[in-house]
C-alpha cells in the first residue's frame, strides 16, 4: 500500500525539520521508497515565516500552498494533492517513533474494514507529571470512545496530528465541514468515517508532540476545552470553541 504523509504547517520553521526527518527515517526503516511507496506533502498554510523554504530544503518533500488558514482546509488541500491508498495526517510538531509505519501497514493489511487508525500523544518539553495527567486523560477518552462507538453507535475517536485514513473512505465522505477549522476537526472526521467503516484508536500507535500548548494555556484548560469540543462535535455536530491561539517557537537568533 502506498502511503501519503500530509503535514499541515503554519509558521512551523522551527519544529518542522524534526517532524519531516522522523517521517523520512521511518519510511526508510519500513522498507518503503520515497516516490514509489511513500510521499511526503507539506501544506504551507498561509505561513509568514520560512516554513516553505525549510520544507523545500528536505529531499523528497513536496510543498503545496493553502492560503486559507485552518487545519481542515490544510488537510483537505494535502489530500487533494496526494496519491497514496493511505493518508497519514501528521502535525508539523509531531515526531513519529520507530515502528510507527510498520504498525500502520500491519493494521490496514489485516483489517479489511478498517478506514481510520489513530493513537495517543506523549509530549516533549513538559514535566513528567504533565504526561502522567495526559495518560490518564487518554484512558478516560478511550473509555468514552468505546462507549460511543460500540454501545451508542454515535461516533469514534481520532487524535488530530497522529491518524491515518483510507483514500477510498475519504472520497466517500465528500467535502469537509469547514466549521471545524481547528478544535473538533479530528472528532468530526472520526464520526464521519465511522459511518463508512471501522475506526480504531490504539495505544500501539503513539507519537510525540510539542507540549507548547499545554505550557502556554495550561493542562486542565486544554483538557477541558478538548473534552467539550469532543462532546459538541459528537452530539451537536459543531465545534464548541470557534477561535484558537497559535503558539509557536521563535527561531534562535544567529
Amino acid at each position: 500500500m502506498k502511503i501519503s504523509f500530509v503535514v499541515p504547517a503554519y509558521n512551523e520553521q522551527v519544529l518542522l525539520p524534526q517532524s519531516l526527518t522522523a517521517i523520512r527515517d521511518e519510511i526508510a526503516r519500513a522498507g518503503q521508497v520515497l516516490g514509489r511507496d511513500a510521499e511526503i506533502i507539506v501544506v504551507n498554510n498561509a505561513s509568514t515565516d520560512r516554513t516553505r523554504e525549510v520544507a523545500e530544503a528536505i529531499e523528497g518533500v513536496q510543498v503545496v500552498d493553502e492560503p486559507c488558514k485552518g487545519l481542515v482546509q490544510a488537510r483537505w488541500c494535502g489530500f487533494s494533492h496526494s496519491t497514496g491508498e493511505l493518508i497519514a495526517n501528521i502535525d508539523a510538531d509531531t515526531i513519529i517513533p520507530p515502528g510507527w509505519l510498520a504498525e500502520v501497514l500491519r493494521q490496514f493489511s489485516t483489517k479489511p474494514k478498517l478506514v481510520g487508525l489513530s493513537g495517543p500523544y506523549t509530549y516533549y518539553g513538559v514535566p513528567v507529571k504533565v504526561n502522567l495527567v495526559v495518560a490518564a486523560y487518554y484512558r478516560a477518552a478511550w473509555l468514552a470512545y468505546i462507549i460511543n462507538q460500540y454501545l451508542l453507535n454515535v461516533g469514534a475517536m481520532l487524535q488530530g496530528g497522529n491518524f491515518v485514513v483510507k483514500r477510498e473512505a475519504m472520497l466517500k465522505l465528500g467535502n469537509p465541514d469547514l466549521r471545524f477549522s481547528f478544535y473538533g476537526e479530528d472528532t468530526d472526521m472520526a464520526n464521519r468515517l465511522s459511518k463508512v467503516g471501522r475506526v480504531v484508536f490504539t495505544f500501539r500507535l503513539p507519537a510525540q508532540s510539542s507540549g507548547r500548548r499545554l505550557v502556554g494555556e495550561g493542562v486542565f484548560t486544554i483538557g477541558l476545552r478538548y473534552t467539550m469540543n469532543f462532546l459538541w462535535a459528537t452530539f451537536r455536530k459543531k465545534p464548541f470553541t470557534q477561535e484558537w491561539q497559535d503558539i509557536r517557537e521563535e527561531p534562535v537568533a544567529e
